[in-house]
């Protein structure tokens, strides 16, 4: 019988891999980096060490920080296009015809006062909303203020709700589109 005498073998990694981009276009955010493994440990050899890190950035992207730091200012669809803006900004009485578009929005935070409204008390946490931009509504870069970034943690007030706030993430933006009844629009 022959017993086989076998030398331990370490493991052994490549080099660092480049850092990715920081996950945030706009504020805190992380980078990551990763190594493949060359040869793997065998015979009880060293095992192998860390193949991924990551780091914290900041991101400060100035074209799209700005639409980050925007706050979306909302009502329900069934207040019409020729409502009241209660802030008198002046882009809002251009009477041009825009087309509008839709921004779907996944709810991340939602504030008590919200229950208190009517129909604030629909906006709820982790479900989606779609929210209209018309064309009353658009401002000098024919895109309403608010509609934030794709994937990026972005804000909400309710116009007609003191204190009625939160957060979403938008998941899309559809051009040429109309919110189902019951939906929200910017003002």
């Amino acid at each position: 019988m022959q017993v086989c005498v076998c030398a331990a073998i370490d493991c052994l990694v490549g080099p660092w891999g480049s850092w990715s981009p920081c996950s945030s276009l706009c504020g805190v955010g992380s980078r990551n980096r990763s190594r493949q493994v060359s040869t793997p440990p065998r015979n009880g050899g060293k095992p192998c060490p860390d193949l991924k890190q990551r780091r914290g950035c900041y991101g400060h992207e100035p074209s799209r920080c700005h639409s980050v730091k925007e706050v979306a200012k909302i009502l329900p669809d069934s207040y019409t296009r020729t409502f009241k803006d209660p802030w008198k900004r002046p882009h809002l009485m251009v009477k041009e015809q825009k087309s509008s578009y839709c921004a779907y929005f996944r709810v991340k935070q939602v504030s008590g006062a919200c229950r208190q409204g009517a129909w604030t008390s629909r906006v709820l946490r982790d479900k989606s909303v779609c929210v209209e931009c018309q064309g009353e509504a658009m401002g000098s870069r024919d895109r309403c203020e608010g509609d934030g970034l794709q994937g990026t943690r972005t804000f909400w007030t309710a116009a007609s709700t003191p204190s009625c706030q939160g957060s979403w993430v938008r998941s899309s933006l559809v051009e040429n589109c109309r919110c189902p009844p019951h939906s929200l629009i910017f003002i």
